[in-house]
């Protein structure tokens, strides 16, 4: 069961990803801690897991893109994965059928880590062909010790699961 679901359409422009992180921001919270975590933290962990999102359909594109949010309830979790907190799930749809490939960014470059932080950051990531381009996604599960469901510390590669 979905407690919040939304998107937004995004236009091939640098100036998209800011206000794609202030409309994330307004989704999950409302001015206040996101619903599915209740410490501000994971909060922004997700307006940054939407902006590396967003960038890379707006510069790797040059299309539009659209950007979905989705909060599970609790509940749904529980039932589902045996899991305390509420996934985010955040999607990135656009138009563009080549695959994300993660790069090996040097210590001198600007750019190039977006999938590498999704990757440490996102609970699940993944990506899948969807009409002429492709939907990238990635989770996030908040819980309220901010540790996963089974108290281990996150550590290691995560394994992109299905939704």
């Amino acid at each position: 069961m979905q407690e919040l679901e939304r998107q937004l359409e995004v236009a091939p422009e640098s100036s998209e990803v800011a206000r794609a992180r202030r409309w994330a921001r307004a989704q999950i919270g409302r001015g206040r801690p996101c619903p599915a975590c209740p410490d501000a933290t994971p909060g922004d962990t997700v307006v940054l897991l939407v902006s590396e999102l967003v960038t890379n359909a707006v510069v790797h594109t040059g299309r539009p893109a659209l950007l979905r949010l989705a909060v599970r309830s609790p509940e749904a979790s529980r039932a589902e994965r045996g899991c305390a907190g509420a996934p985010v799930r955040l999607e990135v749809v656009d138009g563009s059928a080549v695959a994300p490939l993660p790069r090996q960014a040097t210590h001198c470059d600007t750019g190039g880590r977006g999938l590498e932080l999704i990757e440490i950051l996102a609970a699940r990531w993944g990506w899948q062909r969807e009409g002429d381009g492709k939907r990238v996604w990635c989770e996030l599960d908040c819980s309220p010790s901010r540790q996963p469901p089974d108290g281990a510390p996150w550590t290691g590669r995560r394994v992109p699961a299905r939704y």
